[in-house]
């Protein structure tokens, strides 16, 4: 699944377009290396998203097309501590 689509549905980001820019300006990385809006991503792989002064990093658990809000949590796990 592609990094930007992932990040909408796993309502990591709450928009796809937010996705992409954020992919542009190279605030997503994938196990460490700058990330496109069409770079894949599979389960075990860690997504870093930066913030302002702050990051957040994720370790993808399942891919799935679309979920329900409620669902959307199980798609991630945060290596931060926090979910």
């Amino acid at each position: 699944m592609r990094v930007d689509k992932f990040l909408k549905v796993s309502r990591l980001i709450k928009r796809r377009t937010v996705a992409k820019e954020a992919c542009g300006k190279e605030r997503i990385s994938i196990n460490g290396r700058a990330a496109k809006a069409g770079s894949e991503v599979k389960p075990g792989d860690i997504i870093t998203i930066q913030y302002g002064n702050g990051s957040l990093s994720v370790k993808v658990l399942k891919i799935a097309e679309s979920c329900s809000k409620e669902d959307a949590g199980t798609m991630y796990e945060s290596m931060d501590g926090v979910k």
